[in-house]
């Protein structure tokens, strides 16, 4: 990440009401590429300050790495004067992001048909557990709930570990970047129509949509997904296998990358083996197979071999640990983590050629940016320290 450059985004101002992960993930995303993101908190603040440790000074490092470019405000959303300000604010606003429980913007007098009246250009995105209707509308969601009820945690795991929780919250995750896509759709709609519009996604409908290739096999066979461990359900061989030092993980789309494979491994016998010539023969055979490359691999250390079949274009990696991926030379050559001061990150992975990605801002702390952000929206010196005092809007002081 550059600094200095304008970014793809840049001029977009979203005012931000999400706490937690998929909201505030959504908008780091547009803020990497030069949105100006306003972090509106509860007076408590973000409660993911407090998912620590480790902690950098009182943020947790939860916060600090789904945060960055963005400025912070505590603002009390429950009082009259808190929703005014937020409505001043709206008034050259782009986008509003929010996460509450469906209603809850309506009981404030500010639901969705208010914000269409009176800001008729503003793209309102919400991100919710299950939507507003349906058996479940309203109900809250949680990344591994919706594990559970998408089944997704009923197709992960191995027989001997029975079903096991997805390591990283890849609902919540994938939850931010369709939010993220969808604003963009939406503003891409505004430059015709001239108007803003609605959308929402839940983390409901993403469990159920990045649920791929276990939803498309139900409906063409009507089976629920087994357990396969780290194996594929469609594909062979595509697993973990140990050698001298590490595991690797081999991964064969068709069967033109198998015989070449079996070639460079030195069996060019097992691409033209009938139990092994085609996808489905291997994976009839998967364990005969499994077998046969075990041995081979047994034979190799891990990271020569990989190297030799990715330069081969074999799909062929170690599997490494977080602080092994982080300090790879490929990982450092492409400038994959960003550094300012105290603070380290990943990067944008979004590379445009011209417009890039850019690190302005650490992550906030609470309510920093009140002064800065209420004397942009034409707010005296006076007047944000009567609210301060009045406790609509926070100082740096958390509410707990």
């Amino acid at each position: 990440m550059t600094e200095a450059v304008l970014g793809a985004m840049s001029g977009l101002r979203v005012i931000d009401l999400t706490r937690v992960l998929g909201g505030p993930y959504c908008t780091q995303i547009l803020a990497d590429h030069g949105a100006d993101v306003i972090k509106v908190e509860p007076p408590a603040g973000d409660e993911v300050r407090e998912w620590g440790p480790p902690f950098h000074e009182e943020d947790a490092a939860y916060f600090v790495g789904i945060n960055r470019n963005k400025r912070s405000i505590g603002l009390d959303l429950a009082s009259e004067g808190g929703r005014a300000v937020l409505l001043k604010m709206l008034e050259t606003a782009d986008v509003l992001i929010e996460n509450f429980k469906p209603g809850t913007l309506e009981k404030w007098g500010i639901g969705n048909e208010t914000l269409r009246e009176k800001f008729p250009r503003l793209v309102h995105c919400r991100i919710c557990g299950f939507g507003a209707d349906g058996p479940r509308g309203g109900n809250p969601g949680y990344d591994a709930i919706i594990q559970a009820m998408t089944g997704m945690i009923a197709a992960t795991g191995s027989p001997e570990s029975g079903p096991m929780r997805i390591g990283v919250p890849l609902v919540d995750i994938t939850t931010g970047l369709y939010a993220a896509i969808g604003i963009l759709m939406a503003l891409s709609e505004r430059q015709r129509s001239g108007k803003g519009q609605f959308l929402e996604t839940t983390l409901y409908e993403t469990g159920l949509a990045i649920m791929h290739p276990h939803t498309a096999n139900y409906f063409m066979h009507g089976k629920p997904p087994s357990l396969t461990g780290n194996e594929h359900p469609n594909l062979v061989p595509y697993a973990i296998f140990p050698t001298k030092t590490d595991n690797i993980f081999i991964g064969v789309g068709n069967d033109g990358t198998f015989r070449k494979l079996a070639k460079e491994i030195g069996k060019p016998e097992l691409g033209t083996d009938p139990r092994f010539a085609r996808n489905k023969d291997r994976i009839a055979n998967r364990e005969a197979l499994r077998a046969e490359l075990a041995a081979v691999f047994s034979q190799h250390e891990a990271e020569p071999l990989c190297n030799r079949l990715l330069a081969a274009g074999l799909p062929a990696g170690p599997v490494q640990k977080i602080d092994q991926a982080l300090t790879n030379p490929h990982t450092i050559a492409r400038g994959d983590v960003i550094e300012k001061d105290w603070y380290k990150g990943v990067a944008s992975p979004i590379r445009l050629d011209r417009s890039k990605p850019s690190l302005r801002r650490l992550p906030p702390k609470f309510s920093q940016h009140a002064a800065e952000v209420l004397g942009e929206f034409g707010y005296s010196k006076a007047e944000i320290d009567a609210m301060v005092e009045k406790g609509t809007v926070c100082g740096p002081e958390r509410k707990r």
